[in-house]
This record gives structure tokens, C-alpha cells and sequence, in this order.
């Protein structure tokens, strides 16, 4: 398994419809459930990379306030669902099984260079980098171009061809909602994978599949799995970039 597979399953912060997300037990849960991958959030604290979706405490934690007023030794004391703490970059990779790909987002400012200092001196064989701050991801881009990236779309934008072309992107990550088959179709013609999120109904993601994506988040990888998929799909573009 890995973001060269014709389908793919991505476990979207772990397992986050069955375990309290960005968990190291969400984690272990998707894996349990043989994603493909992994997609994570990372803020970077104190030279440390956290791995927590939002830039607030309270939804995910028993903490609150920004997440930036709190050292890191306060945060790492916060529960983020049953009882565990939220862990670090380094803790997940250290769990991740072979063959299992990783998809990094970068989510705080300045979390560029930090992403790019941990895979130099962390092995890990399949990663993917994204962010919706495309800025953010093109400075990661310049500082490791061999690190496979992905901008992130929520809105369309027709510059998306060009933003991509201009990182030199392995792939495109895209909303749900803006996931169209001509996009789809467009994206394979470039040599894109598409990624689509968050899908959590399997009958939508045998239509995005059959429409073309070459991946799905979802928050339920017990019920939305690749070999359910699989024969929907179509021929994944070549690898290319």
C-alpha cells in the first residue's frame, strides 16, 4: 500500500469517526482497519511538531485558548480523548507499519522548516506533504523537492492547474464538494492523483472513485476500505513527478 496505488484509503486524523482524532489510538485504530495512509495535522511548538487540527484548544482538549499561549509542556498535560495527551510528530511515525504512507498537513505558521528537519532525520518511506497555505507548502517545496506534495482546495480556483504546476505537486487534495468529474479527469490528464475528503458514505466514495479519484478521506475506515473500492476504480495516471 502506498499514494502509488490505484485506490487509496486515507485514515483522516487517524480513525476520527470511531476514536477521538490525532490520537495515537485513532492512529492504531486506521491501521487495524488496513488504510493506506494516514493524514495528520502539525503545529510547530517550542522547536517540537504537534500533531492537533485546530489553533484552539477546546473542541479536541479539556484545555482552552490558543493553542500558541501555552508551552509545550502544558499542552502535552491536556487530554485529547480518553486520557491520552496530544502527541507528537515523532510518536506516530514511530508506530507507523511498513507500507502504510503518511500524509503530513501543515497547519501552523512557520511549520515548513520544521516538517523538512524531521523527514531528513526520520525515515519514513511514504509521505506526502499538504497545506491549504500554499505559501507554507512552497517554502517546504524549496527546502526538501524530493518530499512528495499536495496543495489543499476547499474552494475551486482555476489557478489550482498552475498552483500545482508550480510546486511541482505529486497530487491534489480537494473538497468533497468541489470533486467533479471533469476536475477529476483534468487532474489524470496532468498526471495528478486526486485525494478527496472528507467522505464518510461508501456509496459516495464508489462514485468519486468510478468518477476518477485516486483516494478518500474518511473519518470511517471500517466501512469505507480500498478492497471495497478497488473494482469501481479506474487506471491510475502514471507515477510522473
Amino acid at each position: 500500500m502506498s499514494f502509488l496505488d490505484p485506490v487509496l484509503v486515507i485514515g483522516h486524523r487517524g480513525a476520527a469517526g470511531l476514536v477521538p482524532e490525532n490520537t495515537l489510538p485513532s492512529f492504531q485504530r486506521a491501521f487495524e482497519c488496513a488504510v493506506g495512509a494516514i493524514e495528520l495535522d502539525v503545529y510547530a511548538i517550542e522547536g517540537e511538531l504537534l500533531v492537533i487540527h485546530d489553533d484552539t484548544l477546546e473542541r479536541t482538549t479539556n484545555g482552552s485558548g490558543p493553542l500558541s499561549a501555552q508551552p509545550l509542556a502544558a499542552l502535552r498535560r491536556l487530554d485529547a480523548g480518553g486520557g491520552w495527551p496530544i502527541p507528537l510528530l515523532g510518536e506516530v511515525a514511530a508506530i507507523l507499519p511498513a507500507g502504510v504512507g503518511l500524509n503530513i498537513e501543515l497547519k501552523g505558521p512557520d511549520t515548513a522548516g520544521p516538517v523538512a528537519d524531521f523527514l531528513a532525520r526520520t525515515p519514513v518511506a511514504d509521505v506526502l506533504v499538504s497545506s491549504f497555505e500554499h505559501v507554507e507548502l512552497r517554502r517546504f517545496h524549496a527546502l526538501a523537492p524530493a518530499v512528495r506534495v499536495a496543495p489543499l482546495f476547499d474552494r475551486w480556483t482555476d489557478r489550482a492547474w498552475t498552483i500545482a504546476e508550480e510546486l511541482g505537486a505529486f497530487a491534489i487534495n480537494l473538497s468533497r464538494r468541489i470533486a467533479t468529474r471533469e476536475r477529476l479527469a483534468r487532474a489524470r490528464e496532468l498526471g495528478l492523483r486526486t485525494y478527496v475528503y472528507t467522505v464518510n458514505e461508501p456509496a459516495e466514495a464508489r462514485t468519486l472513485i468510478g468518477n476518477g479519484a485516486t483516494g478518500i478521506f474518511t473519518d470511517f475506515p471500517d466501512r469505507i476500505t480500498a478492497a471495497r473500492l478497488d473494482p469501481i476504480g479506474a487506471d491510475a495516471p502514471a507515477a510522473g513527478r
